[in-house]
C-alpha cells in the first residue's frame, strides 16, 4: 500500500483522493480553507445554498458523468434549455442559434455568415492543431473578420485578460466554442446542466466516500513545504504538522509551486514563475425579480466595465433570481484593491443598465467572492513551456488547471486530471 498525499480539495484533488484509495493507496488530502470544493464549494447566501463561484455541465462532460454514477448520483443530473444574448446599443439581443444570427442587427450580411461558418466549423473540429500557433484576435479576424472581433469579442477579452488581451491561445479560445457549441439538443436549442443541490452534492459525495474509504481529510492546513530526500519526495509540512508520504499530488495553482518545493531543479521552478494567472472577484446578486431570460448576456458597452452576467437562477431554480458578475484581472490591477461593497455598486449598476426596471428595492443580498488564481492566462504554443505533471522529484505529482489545455477550467477537466494522476502513482 502506498502512502498518497493530495494537496488541495477542490475537485482535481477530490478525484484524485477518490482514485487513488479505489486503487488501494493509504490516503491523506491537504486542504488550506476551511471546507471542501475549491471553486466548486457553496456557501450560505441568506438560507440558500448556492456555488461561491457559477458552475454548469455540458452534455460532453463524461468524467462528470461517470464519477456520479460511481457515487450514486447518476439521477441527480437536470438539463435546461439555457440562452444567451448579446447587450449592444443599449438592447439585450438574443444570440447563439441561426435565426438570433439573422436578426442581429450590429453585424454587416458578410460578417454574419463568416462568423456563422467560423463557428460551426469549430463545433465540428477534431483538433486546433492548426491553429495553435494563432493568438484568438488573429484566429476571429482571419475567419470571422475584423469587424466580428471589434464588435463581439474586443471589449470581452480586454475585460477579462487586460493588458494580455492579444495574447490568448486561439486553440483554447476554440475549444470553449467547441464545448458550448455541441452541447445542444438542436441547432436551435442549447442544452446546459446543473446537478441537483449544486456541485456541493458532488463534493458532499465524494467527501462520504473519501471517509468510508479510510482516507484521512484534514482542513484548515496550509501546504508549507514537500520535504525531499536522495530525489524522492518523503512528504508534506502543512499546517505546521509533519505528515510522511511516498507520493505527494499537488492541485494547488502551479505559481505557488516554486515556493512550496524548494528541492525542484532551477529551469523547472523558473517555468512555473514564468506562468501568468489572474484572479477574479465574483459579485453575486439576490433580486426579486428575473432580469432577462437569459442565463448568459455578454456585455460589449464601452460605457459598463463588466464583461457580462451570468442570470444562474434561468440554469438552476433557486427561487429569487441571482445573478453573477465576474471580474477577471491580475491582482496588481487597480480594481482588485477595491472594497466588496464598491465592486458590488457597480455590479448591480451594471444589471441595472441592462434592464432598467431593476431598481434598489428588488435588491435582496449581496455577496463578493475573491480568487487569487482563478484563469491561466493560455498563449499559443502553450505547452511547450508547462512542466509536465510528473515533476523531476520521483513520486512528486504537480498539476494545476493550467494543464488543462487547451480545455478551461471546468469539474469535468478536472475529475479527469486528477483520476489521471492518481493512476500514475506506482503501486
Amino acid at each position: 500500500m502506498t502512502r498518497v498525499l493530495v494537496l488541495g480539495a477542490g475537485p482535481m484533488g477530490l478525484a484524485a483522493a477518490h482514485r487513488a484509495l479505489a486503487l488501494g493507496h493509504e490516503v491523506d488530502l491537504v486542504e488550506a480553507d476551511s471546507v471542501l470544493g475549491g471553486m466548486a464549494a457553496h456557501f450560505d447566501f441568506g438560507g440558500l445554498s448556492i456555488e461561491r463561484f457559477y458552475h454548469f455541465c455540458c452534455l460532453s462532460d463524461h468524467p462528470t458523468f461517470e464519477l456520479m454514477q460511481e457515487l450514486g448520483l447518476g439521477d441527480s443530473m437536470r438539463w435546461v434549455h439555457t440562452r444567451m444574448a448579446y447587450f449592444m446599443g443599449g438592447k439585450v439581443h438574443p444570440w447563439g442559434d441561426p435565426v438570433a444570427l439573422l436578426r442581429f442587427p450590429h453585424l454587416s450580411w458578410i460578417a454574419k455568415f463568416r462568423t456563422g461558418l467560423q463557428m460551426f466549423l469549430t463545433t465540428r473540429a477534431k483538433s486546433f492543431e492548426r491553429i495553435e500557433g494563432l493568438t484568438t484576435r488573429q484566429w476571429i479576424e482571419g475567419g470571422s473578420g475584423r469587424e466580428v472581433y471589434a464588435k463581439l469579442w474586443s471589449r470581452l477579452m480586454q475585460l477579462k485578460f487586460h493588458e494580455m488581451a492579444d495574447e490568448v491561445s486561439a486553440s483554447w479560445i476554440a475549444t470553449r466554442v467547441k464545448r458550448i457549441g455541441r452541447s445542444r439538443k438542436s441547432i436551435f436549442e442549447e442544452r446546459l446542466g446543473y446537478i441537483e443541490g449544486g456541485s456541493q452534492t458532488l463534493v458532499d459525495a465524494l467527501e462520504r466516500d473519501i471517509r468510508a474509504r479510510g482516507g484521512r481529510i484534514h482542513t484548515g492546513t496550509p501546504g508549507e513545504r514537500v520535504t525531499v530526500e536522495s530525489g524522492r519526495v518523503t512528504g508534506l509540512v502543512a499546517g505546521g504538522r509533519e505528515f510522511r508520504a511516498d507520493a505527494v499530488i499537488s492541485t494547488i495553482p502551479l505559481p505557488l509551486v516554486p515556493g512550496l518545493v524548494p528541492d525542484l531543479p532551477e529551469a523547472t521552478r523558473a517555468a512555473y514563475a514564468r506562468l501568468r494567472n489572474i484572479g477574479v472577484v465574483c459579485v453575486i446578486l439576490k433580486l426579486k425579480r428575473p432580469v432577462t431570460r437569459n442565463f448568459w448576456v455578454n456585455i460589449v458597452d464601452p460605457a459598463i466595465e463588466v464583461p457580462g452576467i451570468i442570470e444562474f437562477s434561468n440554469l438552476r431554480p433557486t427561487g429569487d433570481t441571482i445573478v453573477y458578475v465576474p471580474y477577471y484581472m491580475p491582482v496588481t490591477h487597480p480594481k482588485w484593491a477595491w472594497t466588496d461593497d464598491r465592486l458590488i455598486a457597480e455590479a448591480f449598476a451594471a444589471v441595472r443598465s441592462v434592464n432598467p426596471s431593476i431598481t434598489e428595492a428588488d435588491l435582496i443580498d449581496s455577496r463578493a467572492g475573491r480568487l487569487r488564481h482563478a484563469q491561466p492566462v493560455c498563449e499559443p504554443n502553450f505547452l511547450d513551456g508547462l512542466p509536465p505533471f510528473r515533476s523531476p522529484i520521483e513520486g512528486l505529482f504537480i498539476a494545476d488547471t493550467s494543464h488543462y489545455y487547451p480545455e478551461d477550467r471546468g469539474v469535468a477537466e478536472s475529475i479527469r486530471f486528477g483520476r489521471m494522476m492518481a493512476e500514475a502513482v506506482p503501486r
